[in-house]
């Protein structure tokens, strides 16, 4: 039996196909494929950078589907069911909108795939595959199983190695998937097995891709100091609240951090309030200072800050957008992501845009296939949608210009502390300033007239 694993792309340009510069490899099926019984053959097709051999026999299409590729994974998935490929697809849109994946794909498996993705499998083998199947599981990659690395050799993705301590988080965030998908839990593995897999693959940088690694400060505690003797650099998405505990900022700088993706989300304190992220609300620090605290512990660790912003809140208007920016430029940091808010199936935030009758592009924008990347999907309160759009984009212009990256190197307790630092201040901003202006306005999904499940009419 064969399985082949898929990445869908998230779609073309306006002028031609559009190939991932930035892309990093595709940890959860490398996870799934570990996961496979032994005699299957196993082989992974990237559509970010390489044709999908559609001809190619193989007995089962497994496709790896998030909001952003939804389109494009329903592409891919009639290609293979016209050539009598069973297709299951698993990830977040599934679990999230499973009655939709299911008009696409022969079976879908929601939540953690782990556990029962070997039954999946024999299914197959045996022509009985259920139309659903229940994934869970105590914490990821149970069992001790390592990632199938050998799929990713080749393929070009960036020279950093994904690995998982957690899952989840357990902050509520009225707009964020996460926090819909795992219930505002969190979940990790035992700390031998994270241990394990560092030292199985032959890289010194590691990217934890835990959606909060600090959610439970404790919990962070004890990998940081497993991590400390094994001398490796490391990046990972943590929430601000961790410049409130000393120890743990301690061990984060000696463990090897290099920096964090952090959501500040916005410089409004009613923002922050109205998304209901409790994190960005400092208990410690007295007052608010726009983050002014926190960022000077970050600065104090020489941790190179992601900073990531949601634009378009109730309380959001140009000006604030444009204060973003400004919050930005002021604390130098290593990179920022200027975000439009986006509304997501089956969080609050979806359901109140919904009622009030906000939702645009027929409430589905990720199948739509005039929507374009990083534009706005609802109606916001103080501005219009084109305006929201153009206000963010403005700011990822300026911040990802020459000047910009050349005035925000000039500082000694971060970008300028080690020529490592230097380096990697100077190469990944231009690679991800490339990749940001390039994407900008693109479709979703590859073919204009495929597949959808929406009124092209609707705006």
């Amino acid at each position: 039996m064969k399985v082949t694993f898929l990445r869908p792309n998230i779609g073309r340009l306006e002028n031609g196909p559009y190939i991932d510069e930035g892309r990093m490899e595709p940890l959860t099926l490398g996870v799934l494929a570990a996961y496979t019984p032994r005699d299957v053959e196993c082989v992974l097709y990237d559509d970010r950078m390489e044709h999908i051999p559609f001809d190619e026999p193989t007995d089962l299409a497994a496709i790896s589907v998030e909001i952003y590729n939804a389109r494009r994974a329903y592409e891919i998935a009639a290609e293979y069911r016209k050539r009598g490929v069973p297709v299951v697809m698993g990830g977040f849109q599934p679990t999230l909108v499973p009655d939709e994946c299911l008009q696409h794909a022969d079976t879908i498996v929601t939540g953690d795939a782990e556990i029962v993705w070997p039954q999946v499998v024999n299914d197959a083998r045996n022509g009985n595959l259920k139309r659903r199947y229940a994934g869970s599981t105590d914490y990821p990659q149970p069992r001790g199983v390592l990632t199938r690395r050998d799929l990713f050799a080749g393929k070009g993705y960036l020279p950093i190695s994904l690995i998982q301590y957690g899952r989840g988080c357990r902050f509520a965030c009225d707009f964020c998937v996460i926090s819909t998908y795992f219930n505002r839990k969190q979940c990790v593995r035992p700390i031998q097995d994270v241990v394990a897999e560092i030292e199985d693959q032959d890289r010194k940088f590691v990217f934890f891709v835990d959606d909060n690694l600090v959610s439970s400060h404790e919990s962070a505690k004890e990998l940081l100091r497993a991590l400390i003797p094994l001398k490796v650099r490391w990046v990972s998405q943590g929430s601000i609240d961790m410049t409130e505990d000393p120890e743990l900022m301690e061990l984060i700088e000696a463990s090897g951090c290099q920096g964090f993706v952090i959501g500040f989300e916005s410089v409004l304190p009613s923002s922050v309030r109205g998304m209901r992220k409790a994190c960005n609300l400092s208990k410690k620090f007295d007052g608010w200072d726009r983050y002014a605290r926190q960022v000077e512990v970050l600065r104090e660790h020489h941790l190179q800050t992601w900073a990531a912003f949601t634009l378009g809140h109730d309380t959001d208007t140009v000006e604030s957008v444009a204060e973003t920016l400004q919050f930005a430029e002021e604390h130098k940091f290593c990179f920022a992501a200027f975000n439009i808010l986006m509304p997501y199936p089956s969080t609050p935030l979806y359901a109140q845009l919904e009622s009030e009758g906000r939702l645009l592009w027929g409430g589905k924008w990720w199948l739509h296939p005039e929507y374009r990347f990083n534009h706005a999907a609802f109606i916001p309160k103080n501005m219009t949608p084109e305006e929201l759009t153009e206000a963010v984009f403005k700011c990822r212009v300026r911040w990802n210009s020459v000047p910009s990256i050349l005035t925000r190197v000039w500082d000694f307790q971060t970008h300028m502390s080690s020529p490592y630092r230097l380096g990697t201040y100077f190469v990944y901003n231009k690679l991800f300033a490339s990749e940001a202006m390039t994407k900008h306005g693109m479709y979703f999904g590859k073919h204009e007239d495929s597949i959808t499940m929406v009124d092209h009419g609707a705006r």
